[in-house]
């Protein structure tokens, strides 16, 4: 088995929001990667006393532990119980209902000798590889599908969209948002490859157009994930100079986790 990791924040002033874990049990029968994003919030109070990158670290800990020590237990029970476990460690100082309370997008994937199961949360990306070479994207695209009329403000979004029905979800402080994630069992026959990409990471296909998932996929197996990590990072400078308006961070937290079997 290959596995490899490449996660860089968007500025090097910033701590990185992302979280990135690559979990084998000693058996060797198995095994998960989980990718979280981290949810920057805007300029003002979030209700909490935490920052993001410790609700990530807390969050991706617990998940990584659940995934890999209870392997019978679903991957949206494992995200519930995550949710829960997080949570608990800061309900007694924190709002836990402020809509800009911690929160983050994830991926899961687990594998063991017979199925990979996947969990998709938000916009972060899982892309499978199958023994053929035709790479599937596994995507939450209810973001990328609301008008840009409703994202106007962080106001608005928060009100009307961020974990609410007809908008779009990410794992915060209410365990029954894991049931919103897109789910899925592969087997374990038809999967070669995998790799778990956040938002900053997919820029390369989503916002700069530079290739399709297949094109993605295939840099990130042949030159590894660092490689498209750095030239995302190429291609946001370049975009950083010609000032382009509306487009959103010039540099992003960026994780991309590849596993091959």
């Amino acid at each position: 088995m290959r596995t490899e990791l490449a996660s860089e924040p968007g500025d090097a002033d910033r701590p990185n929001e992302d979280f990135a874990s690559v979990g084998l049990p000693a058996s060797g029968q198995g095994g998960s990667v989980v990718v979280l994003d981290g949810v920057t919030p805007p300029k003002g109070g979030t209700g909490c006393l935490h920052s993001v990158p410790w609700f990530t670290a807390r969050l991706g800990g617990a998940l990584t532990e659940l995934t890999v020590s209870l392997p019978d237990v679903p991957l949206v029970d494992a995200l519930s119980r995550a949710i829960a476990r997080t949570a608990g460690a800061h309900a007694s100082t924190c709002d836990l209902s402020h809509p800009r309370t911690p929160q983050a997008t994830v991926v899961v994937s687990r594998w063991s000798p017979e199925t990979v199961e996947y969990l998709v949360l938000s916009d972060s990306a899982l892309l499978v590889e199958s023994p053929d070479r035709v790479v599937t994207p596994f995507l939450d695209d209810r973001l990328a599908l609301l008008p840009r009329s409703a994202l106007v403000t962080d106001a608005l979004v928060d009100s009307t969209l961020r974990n609410k029905e007809g908008g779009f979800f990410t794992a915060a402080a209410d365990p029954s948002v894991a049931r919103r994630a897109v789910t899925g069992t592969l087997p374990r026959r038809e999967v070669r490859a995998l790799a778990a990409l956040t938002d900053g990471a997919t820029r390369w296909v989503e916002r700069f157009g530079e290739g399709d998932w297949t094109d993605c996929f295939r840099l990130v197996r042949k030159e590894g994930p660092q490689a498209l990590v750095d030239r995302v990072r190429t291609l946001e400078r370049a975009d950083s100079a010609r000032s382009i308006p509306g487009r959103g961070k010039a540099h992003d937290d960026a994780t991309v986790v590849y596993v091959e079997f």
